[in-house]
Order: C-alpha cells, then structure tokens, then sequence
C-alpha cells in the first residue's frame, strides 16, 4: 500500500511511526509518498528513492526497480514524487503503474463531511460524482475538488480503494472496522457468502467486538467456534467484510439459529442487515428445517428482526437445547423470536 503525506505537521510524526511499526509487524510493505525529501528521510533515513520528471515530462522507469529493492530490504520506503502538475497527479501515476491495493491519502481535514457535519464514512464513485458536483455549484474550494478528482481517476483506473483521513486518526482508519476518514471505492455491490479459514480471524474479532459493545451475547470459545463454523458474511465489491452473521443447526435438524448477527459501523445505512437476512433464510430453507429463531436482549435487534417475518414468543416456544448453561441473568432478560420456514 501507499501512504500520500501532501500536509503533514513534523510534530505528529511519530504517530505516524506507531502506525508504520505495526504495519510492518503484519507484513505489510509500504510506500511513502511525498514531494519533501527531509520529511521522507525523518521516517525512513536513506531508503527514499527518487520519481523525478525532466524538462520534457518524461520519467525515468527504473525508480519502480529501485523502490522494488528498497521494499526487499526493509517494509517502509520512501518515494519522492516532483516535477508533475500536482503532487496529486503524480500520486495517480505512482499508483497506476505500481498496482497497489489501497492509497491512504493524509490530509489535515480528514474525510469527506455530510451538511450537517457527519463524516461520510464510505463513497463509491457515483456517490462521488454527485458530491464534486454539489461542490462545484456551490462553488466550494477548487483544490478540494480537483483533489476529488484525482481519487476518481485513481478508483476508476484500477485501485481498489483510496482512504482520506488526518494523520491522527490514520491509525483508526487502518486498524478498526468504524474507521476515521471516508473510504472511496468503485461500486456498491454485494455478494454474501460462507466465510473462508481465512476470514475467520476477522469474523471472530467482529463477535468479540458485538459482545463488548453489548450487540452480541456472550460466548464461551466452543460456541464462538460453532458460530464460526456456521458463519456468512456480507462483502462490498467482493473485497470488504461489511458485516457477518451465522445460522447454527440444532441436533434434531427440526431449527436453525440466526447468530452473531453484526454489521461493521463504516458500512451502517447500506442495507447490510437485509442481506445477511435474507442470506440466513434462504440457507434456512434449503436445509428444509421447520422455523429459524433468535433470542436478543436489545429492543433495537428486536425491531429489526419483526422488520423480517420474526415475532416475539416464549422461550419454551425455541429449542430446549437453546437453555443449557445459559447465564440465569441474561435469561431473565432475553427476547424470543421465531419465524416458520418449512
């Protein structure tokens, strides 16, 4: 990945050192890019390699060699970008011929902002397109919107997402599932799928997240690995998990539970519950079992799966098996809810 530091205060660098020591730390390479030189060398000393335009606009390749080498022997280095139109453009250039996965563009306003000052925590280019032209009527800063600009053609030419955030919440952004910046992506679509093994560690931090946000009951580590076992998620464009849920058997084959039912705070407002549902239902119906339940202690989770054919029953009215050292104190308080499937 890329880290793009337009504006950066000198004062805040070593937040920016936490963040780049634990990237390291997961094996992830990173390219700093930059039009200042000094700043590149406080963060990386000599591994800054040098993407320099001549007088006729023409670059010299093997700056992509050099920076390959320079990631060989460390995680970090550094990329000195001048001599373009716009650090911007040269950025979009940078990242075109490099193939990247993600460009973090660090910018002391953070992400985009709704009219009434709540961050617009994801875009996809449509949503983009309406936003540069709202700005240009409005006749907001032309710079902000060129900069827009350029985060559109780097999407639309290929790079599968750019992040905007300040550097004091970069670390948010890169390593919590709310983020602190706006996410810009291509689409919107969704697929909903079985999880891989490889998922997995992501899923079982999204159930410990739930139980301690309170969204999720808690678990012993035999349940977490039976909801893991049974567990789908939703994903934008095929790449980011944006929520996730698990639909677990009972032994007579006669039920099916709707677990662990959680959606990533970044992706609120996309309609991410509705497709883990209707995953949930489907999956429900093809094991030909007689009715789906879920039990919740929160008025808000009850709502929303009344929303989706559920109503409220007795505990006696679920699985029996469903009562088994669950904690006196959470049973005085839980809600039932079933739906026939048959």
């Amino acid at each position: 990945m890329a880290i793009a530091l337009a504006q950066v205060d000198p004062s805040a660098l070593g937040l920016l050192s936490e963040v780049l020591a634990e990237l390291a730390a997961n094996g992830t390479r990173v390219a700093l890019l930059s039009p200042d030189r000094a700043l590149l060398e406080k963060l990386v000393a000599d591994a800054v390699v040098v993407r320099n335009r001549d007088a006729d606009g023409r670059v010299d390749s093997l700056w992509v060699t050099a920076l390959w080498r320079r990631l060989r022997s460390g995680s970090t280095a550094g990329l000195l970008i001048s001599g373009d139109v716009s650090f911007a453009a040269g950025c979009r250039d940078v990242v075109q011929q490099l193939q990247l996965a993600k460009l973090v563009w660090i910018d002391p306003l953070g992400g985009l902002g709704q009219p009434g000052g709540e961050r617009l925590s994801y875009v996809d280019l449509a949503e983009l397109g309406k936003i540069m032209a709202s700005m240009e009527r409005e006749r907001e800063s032309s710079e902000r919107v060129a900069l827009l600009r350029e985060f559109q053609a780097m999407v639309s030419g290929g790079l599968p997402a750019v992040n905007v955030c300040s550097l004091e919440g970069l670390s948010q952004e890169l390593f919590t599932y709310a983020g602190s910046g706006t996410l810009f992506t291509r689409e919107r679509y969704t697929t909903v799928r079985r999880l891989s093994l490889d998922e997995f560690d992501a899923a079982n931090h999204l159930v410990q997240r739930g139980v301690e946000e309170g969204y999720l009951a808690p678990r012993t580590q035999d349940e977490i690995d039976e909801v893991l076992t049974h567990a789908f998620g939703v994903f934008i464009e095929g790449r980011y998990l944006a929520g996730i849920g698990a639909l677990i058997p009972s032994r007579d084959g006669s039920a099916v539970e709707v677990a662990s039912l959680y959606t990533l705070t970044r992706f609120l407002g996309e309609g991410v519950g509705a497709h883990l549902m209707r995953f949930a239902l489907e999956w429900a119906s093809e094991l030909g079992v007689d009715y789906a339940f879920a039990c919740t202690t929160s008025d808000r989770v009850v709502a929303f799966f009344e929303r989706h054919g559920f109503r409220l029953v007795g505990q006696e009215e679920v699985l029996a098996e469903k009562w088994r050292a669950y904690s006196p104190q959470r049973l005085s308080a839980v809600q039932c809810l079933r739906r026939e499937v048959g």
